[in-house]
């Protein structure tokens, strides 16, 4: 995950709205169902999967109050966590 690609990502869901980033995440889904995808194919669209849900988590963040950068860090911060566990 890319913190500035999450920020970015959450500026556009307040530009415009969440349900963009959902259907977007749908297709791409769907996009991994081919079978002739290559694995750095693959990669690329998993990385972009999850910086789009990592913007839906920070926007939820915003919504109940969180200052955007205390969202971010809080994000990132609980992401690590999970990695280092």
């Amino acid at each position: 995950m890319k913190l500035p690609v999450i920020k970015h990502l959450t500026q556009f869901i307040e530009d415009n709205d969440e349900d963009y980033i959902v259907e977007t995440i749908e297709t791409l889904e769907a996009l991994t169902e081919v079978s002739s995808l290559k694995d750095e194919e693959l990669d690329v669209i998993g990385e972009l999967i999850s910086n789009m849900y990592g913007a839906i988590e920070v926007n939820k963040m915003i919504k109940e109050g969180k200052p955007q950068k205390d969202a971010l860090n809080s994000f990132m911060k609980r992401v690590m966590g999970a990695i280092d566990s």
